[in-house]
Protein backbone atom coordinates (compact mmCIF):
# COMPACT_ATOMS: atom_id res chain seq x y z
CA UNK A 1 0.00 0.00 0.00
CA UNK A 2 1.32 3.43 -0.93
CA UNK A 3 1.60 6.13 1.70
CA UNK A 4 -1.02 8.29 -0.03
CA UNK A 5 -3.57 5.48 -0.30
CA UNK A 6 -2.91 4.65 3.35
CA UNK A 7 -3.76 8.23 4.30
CA UNK A 8 -7.00 8.04 2.31
CA UNK A 9 -8.02 4.77 3.99
CA UNK A 10 -7.29 6.29 7.40
CA UNK A 11 -9.44 9.36 6.63
CA UNK A 12 -12.31 7.29 5.23
CA UNK A 13 -12.38 5.06 8.31
CA UNK A 14 -12.28 8.12 10.56
CA UNK A 15 -15.17 9.84 8.80
CA UNK A 16 -17.29 6.69 8.77
CA UNK A 17 -16.65 6.23 12.47
CA UNK A 18 -18.64 9.44 12.94
CA UNK A 19 -21.59 8.23 10.83
CA UNK A 20 -22.38 6.03 7.82
CA UNK A 21 -22.18 7.82 4.45
CA UNK A 22 -22.47 7.14 0.75
CA UNK A 23 -19.67 7.86 -1.70
CA UNK A 24 -20.80 11.37 -2.61
CA UNK A 25 -21.01 12.43 1.02
CA UNK A 26 -17.60 10.93 1.73
CA UNK A 27 -15.91 12.73 -1.15
CA UNK A 28 -17.56 16.00 -0.11
CA UNK A 29 -16.32 15.62 3.47
CA UNK A 30 -12.83 14.69 2.28
CA UNK A 31 -12.75 17.79 0.08
CA UNK A 32 -14.22 20.27 2.57
CA UNK A 33 -13.02 19.01 5.95
CA UNK A 34 -9.66 17.61 4.85
CA UNK A 35 -8.23 19.92 2.22
CA UNK A 36 -5.38 17.55 1.39
CA UNK A 37 -7.92 15.38 -0.47
CA UNK A 38 -9.21 18.03 -2.87
CA UNK A 39 -7.47 16.32 -5.77
CA UNK A 40 -8.99 12.90 -5.06
CA UNK A 41 -11.57 11.69 -7.59
CA UNK A 42 -14.24 9.03 -7.43
CA UNK A 43 -11.85 6.87 -9.45
CA UNK A 44 -9.54 6.93 -6.42
CA UNK A 45 -12.18 6.81 -3.69
CA UNK A 46 -14.23 3.84 -4.83
CA UNK A 47 -11.30 1.39 -5.20
CA UNK A 48 -10.34 2.42 -1.67
CA UNK A 49 -13.87 1.69 -0.43
CA UNK A 50 -13.89 -1.69 -2.19
CA UNK A 51 -10.60 -2.57 -0.51
CA UNK A 52 -11.94 -1.64 2.92
CA UNK A 53 -15.07 -3.73 2.30
CA UNK A 54 -12.95 -6.69 1.19
CA UNK A 55 -10.88 -6.38 4.39
CA UNK A 56 -14.05 -6.56 6.47
CA UNK A 57 -13.69 -3.03 7.82
CA UNK A 58 -16.75 -1.65 5.99
CA UNK A 59 -20.06 -3.05 4.88
CA UNK A 60 -22.24 -1.83 2.03
CA UNK A 61 -25.92 -1.15 2.68
CA UNK A 62 -28.63 0.12 0.33
CA UNK A 63 -29.49 3.74 0.97
CA UNK A 64 -32.61 5.72 0.15
CA UNK A 65 -33.89 5.74 -3.42
CA UNK A 66 -33.48 9.13 -5.16
CA UNK A 67 -36.56 11.23 -5.86
CA UNK A 68 -38.52 10.53 -9.05
CA UNK A 69 -37.21 12.39 -12.11
CA UNK A 70 -39.40 14.88 -13.98
CA UNK A 71 -42.10 13.23 -16.13
CA UNK A 72 -42.73 13.70 -19.82
CA UNK A 73 -45.78 15.46 -21.15
CA UNK A 74 -47.81 12.23 -20.88
CA UNK A 75 -46.93 11.86 -17.19
CA UNK A 76 -44.38 9.09 -17.72
CA UNK A 77 -40.75 9.39 -16.70
CA UNK A 78 -38.22 8.89 -19.52
CA UNK A 79 -36.97 5.30 -19.71
CA UNK A 80 -33.36 6.44 -19.46
CA UNK A 81 -34.13 8.27 -16.20
CA UNK A 82 -35.90 5.27 -14.73
CA UNK A 83 -32.99 3.02 -15.61
CA UNK A 84 -30.65 5.30 -13.70
CA UNK A 85 -32.75 5.32 -10.53
CA UNK A 86 -30.70 3.10 -8.28
CA UNK A 87 -30.44 3.23 -4.52
CA UNK A 88 -27.22 4.77 -3.29
CA UNK A 89 -24.81 2.49 -1.47
CA UNK A 90 -24.17 3.54 2.12
CA UNK A 91 -20.89 2.52 3.74
CA UNK A 92 -20.89 1.62 7.42
CA UNK A 93 -17.93 0.90 9.71
CA UNK A 94 -17.86 -2.62 11.15
CA UNK A 95 -16.64 -3.55 14.63
CA UNK A 96 -13.43 -4.80 13.03
CA UNK A 97 -13.11 -1.53 11.13
CA UNK A 98 -13.50 0.49 14.31
CA UNK A 99 -10.85 -1.61 16.02
CA UNK A 100 -8.50 -1.19 13.06
CA UNK A 101 -9.02 2.58 13.03
CA UNK A 102 -8.27 2.79 16.75
CA UNK A 103 -5.02 0.91 16.10
CA UNK A 104 -4.13 3.44 13.41
CA UNK A 105 -4.94 6.29 15.80
CA UNK A 106 -2.48 4.92 18.34
CA UNK A 107 0.35 4.78 15.79
CA UNK A 108 2.97 7.51 16.25
CA UNK A 109 5.73 6.50 13.85
CA UNK A 110 7.69 8.93 11.63
CA UNK A 111 5.14 8.75 8.82
CA UNK A 112 2.58 10.45 11.09
CA UNK A 113 4.86 13.51 11.20
CA UNK A 114 4.96 14.04 7.42
CA UNK A 115 2.94 16.84 5.84
CA UNK A 116 -0.12 15.04 4.43
CA UNK A 117 -0.30 12.31 7.05
CA UNK A 118 0.02 14.82 9.89
CA UNK A 119 -2.86 16.89 8.47
CA UNK A 120 -5.07 13.79 8.38
CA UNK A 121 -4.02 12.74 11.89
CA UNK A 122 -4.66 16.21 13.26
CA UNK A 123 -8.18 16.25 11.76
CA UNK A 124 -9.04 13.29 14.02
CA UNK A 125 -7.30 14.49 17.17
CA UNK A 126 -10.73 14.75 18.80
CA UNK A 127 -10.85 10.93 18.70
CA UNK A 128 -7.21 10.48 19.73
CA UNK A 129 -5.90 9.93 23.26
CA UNK A 130 -4.00 12.79 24.83
CA UNK A 131 -0.67 10.98 25.15
CA UNK A 132 -0.79 9.97 21.48
CA UNK A 133 -1.58 13.54 20.46
CA UNK A 134 1.46 14.71 22.39
CA UNK A 135 3.78 12.23 20.68
CA UNK A 136 2.50 13.17 17.23
CA UNK A 137 2.80 16.91 17.93
CA UNK A 138 6.30 16.58 19.35
CA UNK A 139 7.38 14.36 16.47
CA UNK A 140 6.01 16.85 13.95
CA UNK A 141 7.80 19.71 15.69
CA UNK A 142 11.08 17.80 15.70
CA UNK A 143 10.69 17.03 11.98
CA UNK A 144 10.03 20.70 11.16
CA UNK A 145 12.95 21.89 13.26
CA UNK A 146 15.22 19.55 11.29
CA UNK A 147 13.75 20.88 8.05
CA UNK A 148 14.24 24.47 9.20
CA UNK A 149 17.88 23.84 10.09
CA UNK A 150 18.53 22.39 6.63
CA UNK A 151 16.78 25.31 4.94
CA UNK A 152 18.87 27.83 6.87
CA UNK A 153 22.09 25.98 6.03
CA UNK A 154 21.13 25.79 2.36
CA UNK A 155 20.27 29.47 2.24
CA UNK A 156 23.56 30.40 3.86
CA UNK A 157 25.47 28.42 1.20
CA UNK A 158 23.57 29.68 -1.82
CA UNK A 159 22.56 33.22 -0.81
CA UNK A 160 25.16 34.91 -3.04
CA UNK A 161 24.07 32.91 -6.12
CA UNK A 162 20.33 33.59 -5.81
CA UNK A 163 18.46 36.42 -7.47
CA UNK A 164 16.16 38.58 -5.35
CA UNK A 165 12.98 36.67 -6.22
CA UNK A 166 14.40 33.23 -5.54
CA UNK A 167 15.87 34.53 -2.30
CA UNK A 168 12.49 35.92 -1.27
CA UNK A 169 10.85 32.58 -2.07
CA UNK A 170 13.37 30.81 0.16
CA UNK A 171 12.66 33.24 2.98
CA UNK A 172 8.92 32.77 2.54
CA UNK A 173 9.33 29.01 2.88
CA UNK A 174 11.38 29.41 6.03
CA UNK A 175 8.83 31.77 7.57
CA UNK A 176 6.04 29.28 6.85
CA UNK A 177 7.93 26.54 8.69
CA UNK A 178 8.74 28.90 11.57
CA UNK A 179 5.05 29.81 11.91
CA UNK A 180 4.06 26.15 12.10
CA UNK A 181 6.72 25.48 14.74
CA UNK A 182 5.33 28.33 16.85
CA UNK A 183 1.81 26.94 16.37
CA UNK A 184 2.97 23.49 17.44
CA UNK A 185 4.66 24.99 20.50
CA UNK A 186 1.32 26.53 21.50
CA UNK A 187 -0.53 23.25 21.01
CA UNK A 188 2.04 21.25 22.95
CA UNK A 189 2.03 23.72 25.82
CA UNK A 190 -1.78 23.67 25.92
CA UNK A 191 -1.84 19.86 25.92
CA UNK A 192 0.65 19.81 28.77
CA UNK A 193 -1.37 22.37 30.73
CA UNK A 194 -4.54 20.34 30.29
CA UNK A 195 -2.76 17.17 31.44
CA UNK A 196 -1.30 18.92 34.48
CA UNK A 197 -4.72 20.28 35.41
CA UNK A 198 -6.20 16.77 35.32
CA UNK A 199 -3.36 15.44 37.48
CA UNK A 200 -3.92 18.14 40.09
CA UNK A 201 -7.71 17.71 40.20
CA UNK A 202 -9.27 15.59 42.99
CA UNK A 203 -10.83 13.22 40.46
CA UNK A 204 -7.47 12.41 38.85
CA UNK A 205 -6.63 9.88 41.55
CA UNK A 206 -9.65 7.75 40.65
CA UNK A 207 -10.06 8.43 36.93
CA UNK A 208 -7.69 7.69 34.04
CA UNK A 209 -7.84 9.78 30.87
CA UNK A 210 -8.38 7.46 27.92
CA UNK A 211 -10.72 9.68 25.94
CA UNK A 212 -10.04 11.93 22.98
CA UNK A 213 -11.22 15.07 24.73
CA UNK A 214 -9.33 18.09 23.50
CA UNK A 215 -9.18 20.20 26.63
CA UNK A 216 -5.81 21.50 25.53
CA UNK A 217 -6.39 23.64 22.47
CA UNK A 218 -4.95 27.14 22.79
CA UNK A 219 -7.43 29.95 23.06
CA UNK A 220 -7.38 31.92 19.81
CA UNK A 221 -6.68 35.63 20.06
CA UNK A 222 -8.36 38.25 17.92
CA UNK A 223 -6.47 39.02 14.73
CA UNK A 224 -5.71 42.52 16.01
CA UNK A 225 -4.02 41.11 19.09
CA UNK A 226 -1.88 38.56 17.27
CA UNK A 227 1.80 39.41 17.17
CA UNK A 228 3.31 40.21 13.80
CA UNK A 229 5.05 37.01 12.60
CA UNK A 230 7.92 39.12 11.32
CA UNK A 231 8.64 40.27 14.87
CA UNK A 232 9.66 36.73 15.81
CA UNK A 233 12.44 36.60 13.26
CA UNK A 234 13.99 39.97 14.01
Amino acid sequence: MSRRSGILEFAVLGLLRESPMHGYELRKRLNTSLGIFRAFSYGTLYPCLKTLVANGWLIEEPGSVPALPPTTGRGVAPASSLAGRRAKIVYRLTAEGKEHFEELLSHTGPDSWEDEHFAARFAFFGQTEREVRMRVLEGRRSRLEERLEKMRASLARTRERLDDYTLELQRHGMESVEREVRWLNELIESERSGRDQRRSSPESSTQHDTSGETGGLPRHRDDNSRPDPSDDTK
